[in-house]
């Protein structure tokens, strides 16, 4: 694996092909938090309604990784993929000319759609490599892919600054963020032209059923259905801050309306779900153990993305302004040191997936890793003014570190649940990593940093302890390929068995 890596031929260049893709994206969804001191002072904008703008280019990604794993699913990632990043210079370009903080508003819930996609790459990844380097090969895509957090933290404010010429001298920061979209434009085409979305010979496996997950036990659907309420609760919870004073984006008559909907919504989702699987809920069809997989277990894993991406895209959205005011720095320093975080994006989340492979255990690895996450955040708390520079950089890499490599383990057990739905599977896991972050940056907005990190590292603590009693070992996690296995063989073998 590794000393193919560096080749451009076969998977490695679909992989290599599909991380950058997964790059410009995250490029894009994060072009807004190195600016956005400069923007708020610019545009006149409150403390709480620059916090509450970075909950808002979160917010949509919740059920657009829901959408894009069925479309996914269904459509292929070639074609989803393309689109998507076509898709990205409309909120690149909205933010780019907003005059306010309402126009700011609509193009970050835009640009939480644009989030979306490391659901594709995931479904991609799992096509074009075997579960025994299932791990190392989506770190490299995740990581390398996330990797784009550190290119908007680090390469913009630059761009902005060198291209201050064109906007009087200020800060052009316009013009950083509308290229980000441009470019990721014109990959969706070259993207479009230079993937496959299986190996010359495979079938690519659809749902046999479409408009919500599959399940193989009663048990399990109400699991599902429990999942999904969580998703609607985190955008009810933007719908009550963009409501609160300071804020004022919406009245209390709006944000009821949008309640009501978002109610509505729940029952669609619920209805569509019984659709699905109403031959199961009835006891008209049973499934073969092979066929079987624990939603369950689709849910711890939805718990450690929370404990380890959420709290990721949490402290991307905040380091930037956090360094600047409690250092009293520059907002272009500022932004390279908070890029320290996502810089280890490179090495990190890729390591988490190695050590999944190599370790011997997917369980164990998550379970060690998620205690490091508790552990560098619970550090994190006590970051103040007094604090060396280099020190509070230390501690926010430790914390970094196993965040991402959490990343990675947890993406080394996602696409071994059950194949022919790994896009809908990794998008339910992937939208409670936005899930993490809407209710960590909520807690952000309405407390402080030493706060959020506190919450962070106990959140991950708990998680920790919870993969440690309850979390299985999948089946065939280290297996040369997928293989189709006969009805005598599921029965000892099969993934994530249904007890």
């Amino acid at each position: 694996m590794l000393k193919g890596l560096f080749s451009l031929n076969g998977r490695y260049r679909i992989l290599h092909q599909t991380w950058f893709a997964f790059f410009l994206t995250f490029v894009c969804w994060f072009n807004f938090a190195p600016f956005a001191t400069t923007i708020g002072k610019e545009l006149h904008l409150a403390p709480e309604q620059i916090k509450t703008l970075g909950i808002c280019n979160l917010a949509l990604t919740i059920p657009a990784r829901l959408i894009i794993g069925m479309l996914l699913d269904r459509y292929g990632p070639r074609i989803t993929y393309s689109i998507l990043l076509m898709f990205a210079v409309v909120p690149c370009l909205a933010t780019a000319l907003a005059q306010d903080f309402n126009q700011l508003v609509i193009s970050r819930l835009l640009m939480g759609i644009v989030g979306s996609g490391f659901v594709v790459g995931i479904r991609m990844v799992a096509e074009w490599f075997p579960p025994k380097e299932m791990g190392i090969a989506q770190g490299i895509y995740g990581g390398w892919g996330n990797f784009g957090a550190f290119g908007a933290e680090f390469a913009l404010p630059m761009i902005a600054v060198g291209t201050g010429f064109l906007a009087g001298g200020a800060s052009n920061w316009r013009l950083a963020i509308a290229l980000t979209g441009i470019i990721a434009a014109i990959y969706g085409v070259i993207y479009y032209n230079g993937v496959q979305d299986t190996p010359p010979g495979k079938v690519y496996k659809q749902p046999k059923k479409n408009g919500s997950l599959e399940v193989t036990s009663i048990k399990s659907f109400w699991a599902m259905i429990l999942s999904n309420f969580g998703l609607i609760f985190a955008l009810g919870l933007l719908a009550w801050r963009l409501e609160q004073k300071n804020i004022h984006f919406l009245n209390l008559t709006q944000m009821y309306l949008v309640w009501a909907v978002l109610a509505g919504l729940f029952a669609y989702q619920t209805y569509k779900a019984y659709q699905v699987n109403h031959e199961l809920l009835t006891g008209k069809k049973t499934y073969a153990p092979s066929q079987r997989y624990q939603f369950g277990q689709v849910a711890l894993l939805e718990f450690t993305y929370i404990t380890n991406f959420g709290s990721e895209l949490a402290a991307v959205s905040m380091l930037p302004a956090f360094f600047e005011k409690t250092f009293a720095l520059e907002h272009v320093v500022a932004g390279m040191i908070a890029a320290t975080y996502p810089f280890l994006n490179l090495v990190s989340r890729p390591s988490g997936g190695l050590i999944s492979d190599k370790f011997g255990s997917r369980k164990w690895t998550i379970t060690i890793i998620s205690a490091g996450i508790g552990v560098g955040y619970l550090m994190a708390h006590f970051i103040n003014s007094s604090w060396p520079i280099p020190l509070a950089i230390a501690v926010t890499m430790f914390a970094a570190y196993f965040a991402q490599a959490g990343c990675g383990a947890t993406y080394g057990i996602v696409p071994l649940i059950k194949k022919e739905v790994t896009g809908q599977i990794a998008g339910n896991v992937g939208a409670y990593g936005n899930f993490g972050g809407v209710v960590y940056l909520t807690i952000f907005s309405l407390t402080d940093a030493s706060t959020l990190f506190t919450t962070m590292g106990i959140s991950a603590l708990v998680c920790a302890f919870m993969c440690a009693f309850f979390l299985k070992e999948p089946k065939n996690s280290f297996a040369a390929a997928y293989e189709e296995l006969t009805e005598t063989e599921s029965k000892t073998s099969s993934i994530l068995v249904e007890e």
